[in-house]
């Protein structure tokens, strides 16, 4: 495990729970009369309540993706996520989609333990041809005086396909050659959907000293099967209302999700 993994979560095989804040000002989705701090807050005490690792704060109901965030997006995240400061106990994230640099900003601004985000690749999009610079976002984060923050770098970008021709463990291995990330993330096509147990298992083989989590479509009935391979996973839509990525997150459902985490662990 690196350093910056085991200080930022202090747990073995850590589980983070997704805050979905609301669409913000902006974007297409944006309704004023929502109260974007009394859901957050919600989301936010029902997986501290149900013993959640680590929460991350993400900014999903921002549809259309862009890789440019309007700074009043980063803005309004801060600004929610400094409300909430005094009433977060776990170790949280952030994640500003698709836009490293304002992840990174985001992260500093707020305090946050760490940030996830596409950092490396080159992938046809639905928002158009990708091609992030984890130099440049790395160099940010030092810049601005925060190098222990962590990096978890997704490699299998949702939305999209890797022009990449190499395989994904071996674009998992490079990345951590070249970019020295603290995790490497494996996802589905979209959120919600799950990454292929097979797929975990290689980025796994060839990355043995290296975090590598499930980043997307963990589910109750698969979440122990995927600790046994992976070092910890990320989920959301499991957690909410019905399991419908865009509803509330269910107390029931997030409790009922951890009670299993809690057995697997065991």
């Amino acid at each position: 495990m690196t350093k910056k993994f085991k200080e930022a979560f202090g747990q073995a095989k850590p589980v983070i729970g997704m805050v979905h804040i609301g669409a913000l000002p902006g974007s297409p989705l944006f309704d004023p009369s929502v109260d974007l701090l009394a859901l957050a807050r919600a989301d936010l005490h029902a997986l501290q309540d149900a013993g959640f690792d680590a929460v991350m704060f993400g900014n999903e109901n921002d549809r259309p993706y862009e890789f440019e965030v309007d700074t009043v997006s980063t803005a309004t995240m801060a600004a929610l996520i400094g409300a909430l400061k005094s009433e977060i106990t776990v170790p949280f994230g952030v994640n500003v989609l698709w836009d490293p640099m304002s992840s990174i900003a985001l992260g500093v601004a707020t305090g946050a333990a760490f940030v996830r985000e596409i950092f490396t690749g080159t992938y046809a999009s639905d928002m158009g041809l990708w091609t992030p610079d984890a130099g440049k976002a790395m160099r940010y984060r030092d810049r601005l005086g925060r190098p222990d923050m962590a990096m978890l770098y997704n490699v299998s970008a949702e939305f999209a396909h890797s022009l990449d021709q190499r395989s994904l463990a071996d674009r998992a291995r490079s990345a951590v050659f070249s970019s020295i990330p603290d995790a490497i993330l494996v996802s589905g096509q979209i959120t919600g959907e799950a990454a292929a147990l097979s797929d975990l298992e290689a980025v796994k083989k060839v990355l043995p000293q290296t975090p590598v989590m499930a980043n997307t479509g963990v589910k109750h009935a698969t979440v122990a099967d995927v600790l046994a391979i992976a070092d910890g996973c990320i989920v959301g839509s499991s957690l909410k209302v019905d399991g419908d990525t865009w509803n509330a997150i269910d107390p029931d459902r997030a409790q009922e999700f951890m009670d299993i985490v809690r057995r697997a662990r065991a």
